[in-house]
């Protein structure tokens, strides 16, 4: 929200004022108090008539700073509020020695000079990261009497912004006004389905808005050289995380705000739908099945879509019995394939629905001011709001979700969730602006929880749309509704690495796009990139995702690129961990794994999976592609071609490949399954090894699907030379191999009988 109009006005009937000195200042307990008038005070009677800003900063948790700044104090707390994670061991050390204010929360600490002008100096390695200087701390009232508290910081010379949720607008946020606001507007808009009140930066720092409600951002788009944020309140609570890097921006960030759990291994497999509106029985059902087993694709998990319910009923969580009249048998005979099962859901409850009148009566439906039900006709008619806050009805919904994991649903797809109003009354007496994008996070919350429940802790997982911080605990996301085009597919991309910066380590996209029925060219390559993330479905609106309803190809892509990514799964689930302990998305911007190449800073049409796999999806028909390879010799990993960077490549690619590249010095373990996701990776594993530098020693860890490390092998260059040796039990491992790639592509693999044991491998060509 803009206040200003140009350098020196305000716009129309807006009243600013903004900290300019201390007036006081204490440090206490770990915390600094400081009181800041705001206008120079030059004489006693300029002490009246006027506001007094107060701030408190303390820390929450080593290299991470608080700063809250309130104008009036007197009003009772409302909820919700987001749930953080501090340290209880650590607290922030602060001192106020001749006139200068200081907290030490290790990494980063805060500077202030109380004789000086307002100014907030956050410092890190002997520099100033950010800093909140003049109109850096304040509020505006506007003309309606809306009371707005506003902080900006400082942006430097070519210092980006990334983050603010799963946007799908250009990547590098500069420039933009961002509302955080959850809204059902596709991926072509500025909308999104995803809003976090967090960024970072190109500069080493990260800053988190602890707002639930709307938080209005101006990146350098109203005053050019800042990042301004802020939220219809009396005060503004916000956090700045130190890095430097960004994963470490990721890593307290995400233990500040919750780590992402670690979806069970079968979720990584491939996902086959019902698509939306098209028509779909049991036999469909089977005929899809059957054409992906006849084809030789390895399926994971099938979903049905809205209308396994009946039409205007969504949701009474009962199968249409004139479609799937046995549905107990269907699940079982899918399940007997060897099969998960998903299924559709959202959190409204229409009028037609039998629960409708259940819910009314036992106050589990939001109500308006009146005391009503609120009410609207949009997507379902007279559809009510579950009211989540209520904990009767978090039971009451749970309940319906436990009968159909009784049947045998795996996983719930909890679509919907942004549209909900603010003329109401929730249950608990939280603020309607805050619940309109916390309701998704109780709503998430509720469903995963099940889900953990009846599958086992550790096995919960969903197929969530809407999300607000904190909702990376229960993964995993996709991206919404994109058109069948390979526009779409570029701004899904982007929406996803967005994301991903936003602490979100899981993600998928619906492959082929929703809306529409993409032309085969765009269908092949949906593909490509679909199954090189960390989430894989075949989904649409109209029409079916099928292969071969597009053309024979498409089916061979299908089953190459779905098998390339299982034999990727110890690879995979390695990135997981990751993602899971420390924050780092299994698909990462990249800026996240090349902060000192410039080079990287604003791409977004390419991106790491992992540490070590550079992926380039193809969004044009005819193949062509350009990407920028960073420094170092880089290794093709379907045709083992070396290439050398830094620099760009154009390049033209047919349907059975695209830019896939192994990260120099990297060690890419392949395990021996391509039928399934869940296998043993450890077992019969080929390590690939590309470009070790002389005297380079890599570790690679093998994972076991429950998170432990099944096997650990250490690769050493000496000269032309390659050593691998592991020490981990034969029965583990069986015979595991070792390729190592070079300027004529990869050799023969290598392989070794058993454990502890070691191969010297070298280079071919």
């Amino acid at each position: 929200m803009k206040f200003t109009d140009g350098y020196w006005l305000t716009r129309e009937g807006v009243k600013t004022s903004y900290a300019t000195e201390i007036a006081d200042a204490r440090a206490a307990d770990g915390r600094l108090t400081l009181h800041a008038a705001v206008r120079r005070v030059e004489r006693r009677g300029h002490t009246l008539n006027a506001p007094l800003i107060t701030v408190e900063c303390w820390s929450p948790a080593e290299g991470v700073i608080g700063v809250r700044s309130t104008h009036h104090a007197g009003r009772a707390p409302r909820g919700p509020e987001f749930a953080l994670h501090t340290d209880s061991a650590h607290r922030g050390a602060a001192t106020l020695e001749e006139g200068v204010a200081e907290l030490d929360a290790g990494s980063l600490s805060l500077r202030v000079d109380t004789g000086a002008p307002w100014r907030l100096s956050f410092r890190a390695d002997g520099r100033e990261l950010v800093s909140a200087g003049p109109r850096g701390t304040g509020f505006a009232v506007t003309g309606d009497g809306h009371h707005h508290s506003v902080a900006q910081l400082s942006l430097g010379v070519g210092e980006l912004v990334y983050g603010l949720g799963e946007r799908f607008t250009p990547f590098t946020k500069n420039g933009q006004s961002v509302d955080i606001w959850q809204a059902d507007g596709g991926t072509a808009s500025e909308q999104a389905y995803k809003n976090v009140p967090f960024h970072l930066t190109n500069r080493g720092y990260g800053v988190f808005v602890n707002h639930p409600g709307k938080v209005s951002y101006e990146v350098g788009s109203e005053a050019v050289g800042r990042v301004q944020f802020s939220v219809e309140d009396q005060s503004v609570e916000y956090y700045v995380i130190h890095g430097p890097t960004p994963k470490e921006i990721l890593d307290r960030y995400t233990a500040l705000t919750g780590r992402p759990a670690l979806p069970p291994a079968w979720s990584f497999g491939l996902w086959l739908s019902t698509s939306f509106t098209t028509d779909y029985d049991e036999a469909t059902v089977n005929r899809f099945v059957s054409g992906m087993a006849e084809r030789d694709i390895p399926l994971e998990v099938f979903h049905f879509d809205c209308f396994w319910m009946r039409e205007y009923q969504w949701c009474d969580f009962t199968w249409d019995p004139a479609v799937f009249p046995d549905p107990d048998g269907m699940l079982r005979r899918l399940k007997e394939r060897g099969l998960r099962i998903s299924v559709w859901i959202n959190p409204y409850i229409a009028q037609k629905s039998p629960l409708f009148a259940e819910a009314r009566d036992q106050g589990y439906l939001l109500r308006d001011t009146a005391g009503d039900v609120w009410q609207w006709d949009m997507w379902q008619a007279g559809m009510g709001l579950v009211d989540f806050t209520n904990p009767d009805a978090r039971r009451w919904y749970a309940d319906k979700l436990r009968v159909l994991a009784g049947q045998g649903v795996d996983c719930f797809k909890t679509d919907f969730g942004e549209r909900v109003p603010t003329d109401v009354v929730w249950h608990d007496g939280s603020d309607p602006e805050r619940m309109h994008n916390y309701y998704t996070q109780l709503y998430n919350e509720t469903v995963f929880a099940v889900m953990n429940e009846v599958n086992g802790e550790g096995q919960g997982v969903l197929f969530a749309r809407s999300a607000t911080a904190g909702g990376q605990q229960f993964p995993v996301h996709w991206g919404g509704d994109c058109e069948s085009t390979f526009d779409a597919m570029a701004e899904s991309l982007r929406g996803g690495l967005s994301l991903g910066l936003s602490g979100f380590g899981f993600w998928s996209h619906d492959i082929g796009g929703f809306e529409g029925t993409p032309a085969p060219e765009v269908f092949k390559r949906w593909t490509q990139f679909g199954l090189l993330s960390s989430h894989s479905r075949l989904h649409g609106s109209s029409s079916y995702r099928v292969p071969w309803d597009y053309d024979d190809e498409a089916v061979a892509v299908m089953r190459d690129f779905t098998r390339l990514k299982l034999r990727l799964m110890p690879y995979l689930y390695r990135a997981a961990l990751q993602a899971s302990g420390r924050g780092t998305p299994v698909m990462r911007a990249m800026v996240l794994e090349f902060p000192e190449d410039p080079g990287c800073h604003g791409l977004d049409r390419q991106f790491m999976l992992g540490d070590d796999l550079l992926v380039a999806p193809v969004f044009d028909a005819e193949g062509r592609v350009e990407y920028y390879l960073p420094e170092g010799t880089w290794t093709h990993l379907l045709t083992g071609e070396q290439l050398t960077g830094p620099g760009w490549r154009s390049e033209r690619h047919g349907f059975d490949t695209l830019p896939l590249l192994a990260r120099p010095g990297s060690v890419v373990p392949f395990g021996a399954g391509e039928e399934h996701a869940g296998y043993d990776w450890a077992h019969g594993v080929t390590l690939r090894v590309h470009a070790p530098e002389d005297g380079a020693e890599t570790v690679t860890e093998i994972p076991a699907a429950d998170g432990s490390i099944a096997a650990v092998f250490r690769t050493r260059r000496e000269g032309t030379a390659v050593t691998v040796t592991t020490e981990t039990d034969a029965a583990v491992v069986g015979g595991w191999s070792v390729a190592l790639a070079g300027p004529g592509g990869y050799a023969e693999p290598v392989r070794v009988a058993g454990g502890e044991a070691a191969v010297t491998v070298r280079p071919a060509g």
